[in-house]
């Protein structure tokens, strides 16, 4: 008989819902309920609205309920690194900062200098350096004296504050937990040393939680507000990579998967945390991933970039079919690359400007039409990619002979083709909803219905479709 699952997929710009039908060999997905997630500037901070988010989750339980829909569970899934606090008495404590809020520049420098050096805190935790990750956040908010860090009983991440919210139960999920900078692979939990250098102690955090553990289910007060019953909250993997990675329909290990969105977060699956000397100087992550692999991996700057320079554009400069403006790269010969992880590419206040920069600074030709920045930003994601992949060899044992993209930049045919060709081999598109695929199945797997990771990978494959660019000339 099928079972029915809510995946509560959020990203940085917007959320939704999907409801998930499983009929014990392929999996059906619905999108249920979408929202925008706006970016709150209040003052001279960027914030989340948490509540918004909660109500939204709200809303699509009151759909589920008036459809008359069996629910077997729930799973939540977000973006890393921030976190919300809570008072003793379970109330939230003030909104949550935005990773895109700049109050941390510089916080890396000052934390190293006073705190413990760059090198110490990598061996720790195996995590790129960027100065938005929850250890850099949460050092400067005690430096300002936030009132809201002083009074919290509890420090959550967005998708732990939201299970919180809905059921009561406090737990800090591994996957989530691992973006923070202040998880260490090796004893699968926060570091006591770390948290002891910004003045916090463990158990203001929750309960540390693998994917596809019931972590509890709706309070009294939900199930009066949406209708519903007990319906369980499965941990699925809550930070949204680490659920798209389990969605990549690989039958194999030959195999670099892309997460494209706002970010592109380029990597492998590994049995062990890669954290050495070269690691370090590359820069590269260790997160959590699902049956305690290790997701080894760069984040590089996304289709943020695309996405910052389409809002500077007017209406009657391009089309407003996204389609047709991607399909403008190829109308122009522009043959300029930026660095998408260049430190001016994070928050601009115009984007446009911040790519003339560059491209002056490095004496390329400078973009003139929307056409022109869209060929100049998919070929330098490609070229990114390209350099990435080619790190990657050298840093791991993975024989990689194709990527794996995964996310809604796998719908962009132009930027895949660029891909192929810089990378010289088979780009492999699809899902594009690998995030709520992957939160789905690990409910579907919660529920004892799929046994290991590869049967969840068949299912998926079995559901989907997926397109397959080769290198030009291959």
């Amino acid at each position: 008989m099928p079972t029915n699952y809510l995946a509560v997929d959020l990203g940085a710009t917007s959320g939704r819902t999907v409801l998930a039908t499983f009929d014990g060999q392929s999996i059906l997905m619905r999108e249920f309920t979408r929202f925008d997630n706006p970016q709150l500037p209040l003052g001279g901070h960027i914030y989340w609205d948490l509540p918004h988010l909660y109500n939204e989750v709200l809303k699509a339980l009151r759909k589920v309920s008036a459809e008359g829909i069996g629910l077997q569970s729930i799973g939540i899934d977000t973006w890393g690194c921030d976190f919300a606090f809570f008072g003793s008495d379970g109330q939230l404590l003030g909104l949550p900062h935005c990773y895109r809020d700049p109050y941390t520049d510089g916080a890396m420098d000052r934390f190293f200098a006073d705190k413990m050096p760059s090198s110490e805190v990598y061996d720790r935790t195996g995590i790129q350096f960027m100065p938005f990750n929850s250890l850099f956040q949460l050092a400067t908010q005690r430096s300002e004296g936030s009132v809201a860090l002083q009074q919290a009983d509890k420090i959550l991440f967005i998708p732990d504050a939201l299970i919180y919210m809905l059921t009561g139960e406090a737990v800090c999920e591994y996957t989530v937990a691992s973006t923070s900078q202040m998880l260490n692979p090796r004893t699968g939990d926060l570091d006591p040393d770390l948290l002891q250098a910004i003045g916090l102690s463990r158990d203001r955090f929750g309960r540390l939680v693998q994917p596809g553990e019931q972590v509890g289910t709706l309070t009294a007060q939900v199930q009066a507000a949406t209708g519903l019953g007990a319906i369980p909250i499965v941990a699925v993997g809550s930070h949204d990579t680490a659920s798209a990675v389990a969605a990549v329909p690989a039958s194999d290990d030959r195999f670099a998967y892309l997460s494209c969105g706002t970010w592109s977060l380029l990597g492998v699956e590994s049995a062990t945390s890669i954290i050495n000397a070269d690691s370090f100087a590359e820069n590269f992550t260790n997160e959590g991933g699902l049956d305690h692999t290790t997701r080894f991996l760069k984040n590089i700057t996304g289709l943020w970039i695309f996405e910052q320079c389409r809002r500077e554009w007017k209406a009657d400069e391009v089309p407003g079919d996204v389609n047709e403006l991607n399909a403008l790269c190829l109308t122009s010969s522009c043959q300029s690359i930026i660095q998408p992880d260049d430190p001016r590419f994070a928050h601009p206040a115009s984007m446009t400007a911040a790519i003339r920069e560059y491209l002056t600074e490095t004496a390329q030709p400078l973009p003139v039409t929307p056409a022109d920045y869209v060929r100049v930003i998919f070929r330098s994601l490609a070229a990114r990619y390209s350099e990435v992949v080619d790190i990657l060899r050298r840093l791991t044992a993975v024989d990689i002979q194709r990527l794996h993209v995964i996310g809604g930049g796998s719908r962009n045919q132009y930027l895949m083709q660029f891909a192929a060709d810089a990378l010289q081999m088979p780009v492999i598109a699809g899902p594009q909803e690998g995030t709520a695929l992957g939160n789905a199945l690990v409910q579907v797997r919660a529920a004892g219905l799929v046994g290991s990771l590869a049967d969840m990978r068949a299912i998926i494959a079995r559901s989907i479709e997926l397109k397959t660019y080769l290198p030009c000339g291959k």
